[in-house]
């Protein structure tokens, strides 16, 4: 195999609507089945996209469809890594209330962040807070596992 074959990059200029982000999210997560990820593994990467698009869409840019958003990813047999940029102004993701506690534990939203940080290995935001930078690295002792028992 040679390396094209086993690694994919590709970087997406988006419109901040729904439809183009999660054809994003289709695309990517092929990608990632083609690499050899299972649906395992994918799943939580697959909610982590999920929830980092729609706060670009619905907090960064507030909505605002003339607005954008772009990707970056990079997939290899060792690790997913993905950054999404939106226009907005930013926020500080350590401000945040713990929708665990209190009444946050009623809210309808708020636990976006804490769904990304709980199913990726790496979470880091931008200074500005406008991009978030997600990696999840591949569970090579789960696959090992996996295939003893299975056999």
């Amino acid at each position: 195999m040679t390396k094209s074959e086993t690694v994919w990059h590709k970087s997406w200029n988006l419109p901040g609507i729904r439809a183009a982000t999660e054809k994003a999210c289709e695309e990517l997560l092929d990608a990632a089945r083609r690499l050899g990820y299972d649906e395992e593994e994918l799943f939580g990467v697959h909610l982590a996209l999920e929830e980092a698009f729609m706060n670009a869409i619905q907090h960064g840019n507030r909505g605002d469809s003339s607005k954008h958003v772009w990707v970056e990813s990079l997939i290899t047999p060792e690790k997913i890594d993905i950054s999404i940029t939106d226009e907005g102004t930013g926020f500080d993701p350590d401000g945040l209330p713990d929708p665990r506690l209190g009444d946050n534990l009623y809210k309808c939203s708020g636990r976006g962040v804490l769904l990304i940080r709980a199913y990726m290995d790496l979470v880091e935001y931008n200074d500005r807070g406008n991009c978030v930078h997600m990696v999840k690295f591949r569970d090579k002792e789960g696959r090992i596992r996996k295939a003893l028992y299975s056999e």
